[in-house]
């Protein structure tokens, strides 16, 4: 998997840009706020649909224009695609494949990407939502179908919410809320039965990833099930089965609560993944260092997820973060995508960062919304 071509028409500070890509490393470099991180930004854009920087598409035209526009070109088990994203002010923004129009959901996982910028350093110290979120991403570019449970179980969440609101403010009765408590139970099993699998394989790959970043630390990773229950662990085999029977359980428990706060206090929405080293929370007990070597682990064991996932490497996103590693952690990165060859595109602001007799890289210089080589 590769991008081969990247066109970029009214977008961020860049008029027209029309770069080429070879199949290896992808360094872009210069200093701040020159147009680095609108790349990346871009080839972001066409695997998620969305910025990982604003929620507002009209950002990302160019100023004093009406419309931009993100071309695409690609390789995919070696079968060339197209993607186009169209902005224009005041108007819904367009997807196109090959000349044909695409949803969003319907994007997700046809060009799967992993991005690691330095606001992911607080993957690990940050609020549980980070990791959550961390997770569907790459559930969801791995199956479309935990996509899609996703959404339904997110609509199904809004909903229920707003029946507790009406039930607070006595619009309708209790029972109001027995359909969607049903649904609701049989999605969150579905997600959370998914999600455990996932985390058990994350963790075998974050390990497998932790040793060669920093021999000596073995890192581990859970799931963690807000008020889990305590007859949950066992067998495999029929989890999602007996996951859907305590959500019924407690939801039903919790009913009045949620129904004085006006929002669902049990679910996927507000599980974690715990992170440990040596038996102990990183997030609580690790060091600065321990907790970036982590970050970065899991961020490099979601390469190898998708790998095994769709049958081919992502791409990989690294956005800005060689300065926030010490030399060691750079050199054990640099020599960790040397030797998987993935097509890899870097941000930096120092040429000092990659021994150009090693990385074997395509180096290119942003200045002003210009790049050349």
């Amino acid at each position: 998997m590769r991008i081969t071509r990247l066109e970029l028409h009214s977008y961020r500070n860049y008029e027209i840009l029309d770069l080429r890509f070879d199949p290896g490393v992808q360094i872009f470099l210069g200093a701040n706020a020159q147009g680095k991180t609108n790349i990346i930004e871009a080839l972001y854009y066409a695997s998620f649909g969305r910025s990982h920087r604003t929620t507002s598409d009209a950002e990302l035209i160019r100023m004093e224009e009406s419309a931009g526009r993100i071309d695409l070109s690609f390789l995919r088990h070696d079968v060339p695609g197209e993607l186009s994203f169209t902005f224009e002010r005041g108007h819904r923004r367009r997807i196109l494949r090959a000349g044909e129009p695409l949803r969003q959901r319907e994007l997700v996982g046809l060009l799967p990407m992993v991005l690691f910028s330095p606001e992911d350093l607080f993957l690990v110290k940050g609020a549980p939502a980070l990791r959550r979120r961390y997770l569907d991403a790459e559930l969801s570019q791995a199956s479309p179908a935990y996509y899609g449970e996703l959404l339904r179980y997110t609509h199904i969440l809004r909903q229920r919410g707003a029946i507790l609101k009406d039930i607070r403010e006595r619009l309708v009765p209790v029972d109001a809320l027995e359909p969607w408590d049903v649904q609701l139970a049989r999605s969150a099993a579905r997600i959370v039965t998914r999600r455990i699998a996932a985390a058990e394989r994350l963790g075998a790959l974050s390990g497998r990833v932790q040793a060669v970043l920093a021999a000596g630390e073995e890192l581990t990773i859970s799931y963690e099930i807000a008020h889990v229950p305590d007859d949950l662990p066992g067998e495999k085999d029929g989890m999602a089965d007996r996951l859907e029977v305590w959500y019924n359980k407690a939801l039903s428990e919790f009913r009045f609560r949620d129904i004085a706060r006006g929002s669902t206090g049990v679910g996927p929405h507000l599980d974690d993944l715990v992170l440990s080293v040596g038996g102990m929370s990183l997030r609580s007990y690790g060091s600065q260092g321990q907790q970036r070597t982590g970050a970065l682990a899991l961020k490099l064991a979601e390469l190898f997820y998708l790998r095994d996932s769709v049958g081919e490497a992502p791409i990989l996103l690294l956005d800005d973060v060689m300065s926030e590693l010490d030399a060691d952690r750079r050199a054990a990165l640099l020599s960790f995508i040397r030797s998987e060859h993935i097509q890899t595109f870097i941000t930096a602001t120092d040429a000092a960062y990659f021994p150009a007799e090693e990385m074997g890289a395509t180096y290119r210089y942003v200045t002003h919304g210009m790049v050349h080589s």
